[in-house]
């Protein structure tokens, strides 16, 4: 079976697609704008920060941003794009296991299309480890998809835990199975609430956006 890793860096060339769809653009402006003020004044680390499409937002208004993915090919598309480099680093870095961040370094935690590739049964433990390397009071934002009828990829199959997965066929046509989970606004309030205080679901018509501060 192909890793999450070996899919991002094969879709990577097509990967900012999705944003350009006329669709989503309402969605996109309204994100954009709320994650610009979410980061105010922050210091950030950005998880698996594919091509940088987020992190140019974060970027506008955080004082700095350390921006990891675990894919070359991604970071190199991150890279190309005109942000500001005294504001952000773009740096290799596995977002699963945080090896190389620093503890007590950063005021806010940001991921974008990363929590639906977290296990249901690991997401407690992986909070805990957020909270280990942020701290009490940092700010953390989860930014996701909806599953929405006939424009995501099918669930191709459920494991014993609860976790969904597809099977997207790239331009290519090659196949992935990768594990995406679409969290229930009560889902999503409970788990995080182990971890942190004050929690807020919203939830658009393609995305979700959750928030909270660590306990």
């Amino acid at each position: 079976m192909k890793t999450l890793e070996e899919y991002y860096a094969h879709c990577a060339p097509s990967y900012d697609a999705v944003y350009a769809q006329e669709a989503r653009q309402d969605d996109l402006e309204t994100l954009q704008e709320t994650v610009a003020e979410l980061m105010q004044g922050h210091t950030v680390l950005e998880l698996a920060c594919g091509s940088g499409y987020w992190t140019q937002y974060i970027a506008i208004a955080a004082d700095s941003v350390t921006a990891i993915d675990n894919c070359p090919e991604m970071l190199a598309l991150a890279a190309g794009r005109d942000i500001d480099s005294d504001v952000v680093t773009f740096a290799q870095g596995d977002a699963r296991t945080l090896a190389d961040i620093p503890a007590g370094k950063y005021t806010a935690c940001f991921a974008a299309g990363w929590w639906s590739h977290i296990g249901r049964a690991e997401q407690d433990k992986y909070l805990a480890l957020l909270r280990s390397k942020l701290g009490k009071d940092a700010l953390l934002v989860l930014l996701d998809s909806n599953q929405v009828d006939g424009v995501s990829v099918p669930i191709a199959r459920t494991d014993a835990d609860g976790n969904t997965y597809q099977i997207r066929t790239a331009a290519d046509g090659e196949r992935f199975e990768v594990m995406k989970n679409y969290p229930s606004d009560s889902w999503l309030r409970k788990r995080l609430s182990n971890a942190a205080r004050e929690v807020r679901v919203e939830r658009l018509e393609y995305y979700w956006l959750a928030t909270g501060r660590l306990k």
